[in-house]
Formats: structure tokens, sequence, C-alpha cells
């Protein structure tokens, strides 16, 4: 199996060493998620990763029937072990295939879909999953040229690793502008607010931006080079430098800037929504 077609190992732990800047847009996300039509409401949280924001979810909604899916067994580990309860539990799924098999009031995602390639295709059978008046919720990171991103590229495509990590990371491609996810979810038949915001993380600690990418954006390079220490930590070595330079400290912190988009997508209340799944 190439590296390109090899999802990538995570690291839960790693990946929570900045929940809270991490779980920010998901609040945000959170607020502008209209009133539920099930009660108690049915949610899918897709991606769900750690569980972290999934729990949240029952925060907000305490009577819901809660599912977090998501494909990694490390993040599903932990989801359960934190937050599995008898209304809240997690479920592997691959969101390339994903498809509801009973209703959902609210299906969401956080930080999730540009990990799926071609996920916009997927809106139609979410959305056809979704009770009258249910909504479909997710954010994505929109940072695909930040230098976080293009300096990881280039490495990856350097001579000498072009050929173990060529495929293996995500380009701008990844995800839409928030003009076409507005497009594509409106002419479903939802109601849809589409918007994008970028946050500037102010992170600490020696090589923080490098400590960030670690749980998210390098995870497909570490797993493809996990059987190479030499080949691995000689890379780290070069994007560190490089990273030390794009984001300097400054007295109080390392400055991050982080643009994320956002798509809250409503079904009309009272009928169908898309063509597509019948539970009835």
């Amino acid at each position: 199996m190439s590296a390109a077609a090899t999802d990538p190992t995570w690291d839960p732990a790693q990946y929570l060493r900045h929940a809270g800047h991490r779980t920010r847009p998901f609040a945000d996300l959170l607020a502008r998620i209209p009133q539920l039509p099930g009660d108690p409401p049915r949610i899918a949280d897709l991606g769900c990763g750690a569980g972290n924001v999934t729990a949240l979810l029952a925060d907000r909604w305490p009577t819901a029937r809660i599912t977090g899916y998501d494909n990694s067994p490390e993040m599903l580990d932990r989801a359960r072990a934190d937050h599995g309860t008898g209304r809240l539990d997690f479920v592997h799924a691959d969101l390339r295939t994903w498809t509801p098999e009973e209703p959902y009031d609210l299906i969401v995602s956080n930080a999730a879909l540009h990990w799926v390639p071609g996920h916009a295709q997927r809106f139609r059978d979410w959305i056809s999953g979704l009770t009258p008046g249910g909504t479909l919720a997710f954010q994505v990171p929109g940072n695909f040229d930040a230098p976080s991103h293009t300096l990881l590229r280039d490495l990856a495509a350097s001579p000498r690793r072009r050929d173990r990590l060529s495929g293996v990371l995500r380009h701008q491609e990844a995800v839409l502008r928030p003009e076409d996810y507005l497009e594509r979810l409106t002419a479903l038949g939802c109601t849809t607010d589409a918007w994008e915001t970028t946050y500037v993380h102010l992170l600490t600690g020696e090589d923080p931006v490098l400590d960030w990418v670690e749980g998210t954006t390098l995870r497909p390079v570490l797993t493809a080079l996990a059987d190479d220490p030499e080949a691995r930590d000689a890379f780290l070595a070069e994007y560190r430098t490089a990273l030390r330079a794009a984001y300097p400290a400054g007295p109080h912190g390392t400055p991050f800037r982080f643009r994320r988009v956002f798509a809250v997508a409503r079904t009309q209340a009272g009928r169908g929504a898309a063509e597509g799944q019948d539970f009835r």
C-alpha cells in the first residue's frame, strides 16, 4: 500500500495538548446552530476524534442521544474512556462512505471533513438523513496556504523525499470557499449560513507551532516515516527550523494565524429534505 493510500495514525494526547484553542471554533459553530426539532434530539458527530467536542454537544442538548463517528482506533479508545456514557457512544466509521441509517436532528463535524476527499459530494446523503427542520453544521480549517502548510508541502516535495511522501499531504482544494459551501447546500434545499473566521492563537512553549501541527497536519508525514526514525527526525529538524523563521516568538508567546470555514445548513421544517434515503 502506498503512503498516499494510508490513513494517518493519530495520537490523542498530542492532539489534546492544544484542546483549548482547537475547541473555540466549535463553540462558535455551536452558537449558530438553531433549535433542533427532535425531543429528545438525535445527533451524529462526524470525525469525533477524542470526543472532547462531542461532550460539548451533550452539554448543549442534555437529553440528546449522541453518536460520535471516527475511523481512528486510537481516538475512539480515548473518546470511550473519557466520555462514553449511556447516551453518548462512539462508533467506528469511514466518512467517505458513512450514510445515516436513521434520521438525525443534527449532523455536525468539527475539523474533520478536510480529511475526506470530495466531502461536498456527501452532502446530499447526509442532508437526506436529517429530520425535517434538522441541521448539517461543520467547520473545516481553511489555512492550507499558510506557512505551516506550504513549508510542509515544500519539504515533502523536495527531491530526496518526493518518492516517499508523494501524495501524502492535502492541498488548498481540500476545502471549499464559504461561497461554494453556501451554493451547494442551498441548492440542496437548505437555508444556509456560511462564513469564515481567522483566529490568532497565542501559543507558548518551545516550538509551539510544530507542537500544534504534530497533532494534526503533520500526522500523514509521521505515519509515512514511522518505519524510518532517522528520516523522520531529519525531516522534523528541517521543518522545525523553517517554522521558527516563519513564526517568530514574541514577548508573550508565538502568534499563530488560523483561518476556519463554517457552514450551518437547515432543512425545511415539515417538508422532506434532499432526495435520498427514506426512513419511514
